[in-house]
């Protein structure tokens, strides 16, 4: 079992990976599906393949700081492929499988890509035409052959036929692996884009080892060992996933299980059965709809029974310990509700991540009342990306933990977080202005708002550029109001805007699910641009708002909304791949509406009303 010093000790991210493979050989690494059964690759075959493309890779061409693109959703082949370019001397610029061809475009021309390496056919249609219109790329590598596309300039290869190059070439890969340093660029990460194009995040191998470093640290109290089990389903494009979900596993030589896809998670967490899990705060909220929905359902004596014990927990969580009865009760409803709860995510979860956005307080009590606490963290791709993480045992759902091991945090007099440490990123690839903005004197500034509190935990209260300032001059946080609409049964998504305005209005997303049971018992036909306009549907949304207007402050509450028959999604370009919802691409196409409901009142409060605080609109 490797030591949390050993991630100061290893010189690059491939010289770690190479002495946990010679160690572990014949133990499993990756399961994946085949024939849909789970079939795992050993370190030492992946060590292997790692290697053969590596070779190459040097062999079509790829020297020393050269850029390949890595389009593919999670799979072994995105590891080899990762820890190939790296070996090879490249650097990796991870893309997300939702891209489209002017995403691509924009990612091989910035970054200068000279190859890129995809998976499926339908990515590959999407990434070749974008290929063609950057002058400095020389060759794709597809995975899953698609036919071959001919151009001059750009050699089309498939898998295979890397691996084949690479069995041809010299092996000199070791020299290349000696001469990496930790503050090299190991990979090119870029930004999600919630507010115009993307940019490059140059992270080291010395930043990304120093966030193992740290999550070694923190989880070191439960007990971590070299039988951890991962699963992967979050975008390995993401540095969320990159890190923590890859490239710490592979520092505890655990085992990598990949998801299907988000559809098959349920089913992929009962035979994967992980250790460890990491997610974004969407899919815990989504989580928490499918299971209370669940729990309604039955009702009687279980909904009775699982109400009895959230409670309980939320008791617990907030006092800090029971009373003899209270603990009697805890105790049965423990193996009455809480274990089989707990199957659902396999039975052996040591811990669940949350990351990438704000989780609400309320899911994290709602998961910690089930016996499945979630340990929220703090980060963003510029630190590699994580800053701060609550502490097992110790968790505070308000906060986001105190700062990871050797990370230095200060607060700006404006409020704004400041971060140092190796885990900060050396700039923005090919964009100094930017770089400069970012860092100052050796701090990162994040962008980001807080304070910390007694014991040295971060509060995150909203994102710098994100804060509302209303007319007032009250400053209002968008994602608090949003997190406690979305608690709502009825209410899937929400956007709130009101910024220099006398009060907020709202954008929602009506929940699908509970959208058709409304209109099967209202009589109504279940597509959602009809529910949108039904009056009494609006109602019923109406006093979902008004319960959460209720227990906001004045300043904070939604006057008036309008509903969106189409969700906010990746698809439509509303959403990032890691679920943060897209301002400036939401407002584009219903600015105009919202901003209709301060000049003609598109809708009235749920009373009424124009001017009632609490109000809604209909």
């Amino acid at each position: 079992m490797t030591q949390a010093a050993d991630c100061k000790r290893w010189t690059s991210l491939t010289a770690m990976f190479f002495e946990q493979a010679a160690n572990l050989a014949d133990r499993p690494l990756t399961w994946a599906k085949h024939d849909k059964v789970y079939q795992p690759m050993t370190w030492g075959e992946i060590a292997e393949r790692v290697r053969l493309t590596a070779r190459g890779l040097r062999a079509v061409g790829v020297v020393d700081g050269d850029r390949v693109v890595l389009c593919a959703e999670n799979r072994p082949e995105w590891l080899i492929a990762d820890l190939a370019i790296m070996a090879a001397g490249g650097i990796t610029v991870p893309a997300y499988t939702t891209n489209t061809t002017d995403d691509h475009r924009h990612i091989l021309s910035d970054s200068g890509a000279k190859g890129a390496i995809v998976s499926k056919p339908s990515l590959f249609a999407r990434l070749w035409p974008a290929a063609l219109q950057v002058p400095g790329m020389r060759f794709t590598v597809a995975m899953e052959s698609p036919d071959h596309p001919q151009a001059e300039q750009i050699e089309a290869l498939t898998w295979q036929e890397l691996q084949d190059r690479g069995a041809d070439h010299p092996d000199d890969i070791d020299e290349r692996l000696s001469a990496v340093r930790r503050d090299d660029v190991a990979c090119l990460i870029y930004t999600s884009g919630t507010g115009g194009n993307p940019r490059g995040v140059m992270q080291t191998h010395g930043g990304v080892m120093h966030n193992c470093y740290g999550a070694h640290r923190l989880l070191e109290r439960l007990g971590l060992s070299d039988r951890e089990i991962f699963l992967s389903f979050l975008p390995l494009s993401h540095a969320y996933e990159h890190s923590a979900g890859q490239f710490f596993p592979l520092t505890l030589g655990a085992e990598i299980y990949y998801a299907e896809s988000i559809d098959a998670l349920s089913t992929n967490l009962r035979e994967a059965r992980p250790t460890i899990m990491t997610a974004v705060p969407r899919l815990y909220e989504a989580l928490h709809q499918r299971i209370s929905r669940e729990v309604a359902r039955q009702g009687g004596l279980k909904a009775k029974l699982f109400g009895a014990t959230v409670a309980l927990g939320r008791k617990r969580y907030e006092r800090g310990r029971l009373g003899l009865m209270d603990r009697l009760a805890d105790m049965a409803l423990d193996r009455l509700v809480r274990r089989k709860v707990r199957a659902r995510f396999g039975g052996r979860l040591k811990a669940m991540v949350s990351g990438g956005a704000p989780l609400n307080v309320e899911i994290g009590l709602f998961f910690h009342g089930l016996g499945l606490p979630i340990l929220q963290g703090y980060g963003q791709t510029e630190a590699s990306p994580v800053i701060s993480c609550n502490v097992p045992g110790e968790v505070r759902m308000e906060t986001v933990g105190p700062p990871l091991a050797d990370v230095g945090v200060r607060i700006a007099e404006d409020g704004e977080i400041l971060v140092r440490g190796e885990l900060v990123m050396k700039g923005y690839w090919n964009n100094a202005e930017a770089t400069a903005a970012a860092l100052r004197d050796g701090w990162l500034h994040t962008g980001d708002i807080g304070h910390t509190t007694g014991n040295g935990s971060l509060v995150i209260t909203d994102r710098k550029k994100d804060i509302i300032v209303n007319s007032g001059g009250d400053n209002l946080s968008p994602q608090r109001v949003e997190g406690f609409l979305t608690l709502e049964p009825e209410i899937a998504q929400a956007m709130v805007v009101g910024d220099r305005r006398p009060y907020l209005v709202a954008l929602l997303v009506a929940d699908q699910e509970f959208a058709t049971e409304w209109a099967g018992v209202h009589e109504r036909e279940p597509k959602m641009d009809l529910l949108t306009e039904d009056a009494e549907f609006r109602k019923t949304i109406a006093a979902a708002v008004d319960r959460v207007n209720h227990t906001l402050s004045p300043i904070e509450r939604v006057r008036h909304f309008i509903i969106s028959a189409e969700p906010f999604t990746v698809d439509n370009g509303r959403m990032t791949p890691t679920m943060k919802i897209r301002r400036h691409a939401i407002m584009a196409v219903y600015g105009d509406r919202l901003e209709a409901l301060y000049g003609r009142g598109e809708n009235r409060s749920a009373g009424g009303g124009r001017q009632r605080p609490h109000g809604t609109g209909a």
